[in-house]
């Protein structure tokens, strides 16, 4: 098995064309879409990030790990309900390390454990590639790593790669190469 997760922080999927939506917003979205498994029906168990990701990594909700919110009490994890020994569960069972008891490689391309002190979200992966920009980083910044990373794995199976972008939380700070491509657009100029 070969699983590539692309997860674009904030992202809503009613703007996107491989959901329907009419602008070209996503035309390279649009293309991976067409060759993937595209989810339809959804749904976050925990908002905002952090909570999400945590449930997302964790299998748990947030009443379940402590981890409801971001900064205070209510951000940090709760790992009473196993036993510690010299390790916890974290390394096994979380997302990545189901997949590594599976024997996959797993690959984590993200600055989100820095961006919210969230270390956890970093149990369970053979490797973690962090750009270092604490959440200033641009798309440029994470795709040539993933791009390598996809061409290291050519011809090869049993791998996980997880891209995080946190795009949409920042102001666009487009390429000039792409233009203007929305200039004469009527929701722009109604």
């Amino acid at each position: 098995m070969k699983l590539l997760f692309i997860d674009v922080d904030s992202l809503r999927p009613d703007h996107l064309g491989c959901y329907g939506y009419k602008r070209n917003t996503s035309p390279v979205i649009d293309k991976i879409a067409e060759k993937s498994v595209r989810f339809t029906n959804y749904y976050t168990s925990d908002a905002p990030c952090l909570p999400s990701r945590t449930a997302l990594t964790t299998g748990k909700m947030g009443i379940r790990t402590g981890l409801i919110n971001h900064g205070g009490e209510a951000s940090k994890l709760r790992v009473s309900e196993q036993d510690l020994d010299f390790k916890d569960n974290l390394d096994r069972f979380s997302f990545a390390g189901i997949f590594r008891q599976k024997d996959m490689d797993t690959t984590l391309i993200s600055t989100f454990p820095e961006r919210h002190s969230a270390w956890h979200f970093n149990a369970g992966w053979n490797q973690v590639i962090n750009v270092g920009k604490l959440g200033d980083e641009i798309a440029s910044d994470i795709t040539p790593l993933a791009i390598e990373k996809l061409k290291q794995k050519e011809g090869q199976d049993d791998w996980v790669l997880y891209v995080n972008y946190w795009d949409p939380h920042t102001p666009y700070r487009t390429s000039e190469s792409y233009g203007e491509p929305f200039e004469n657009d009527p929701l722009l100029h109604g």
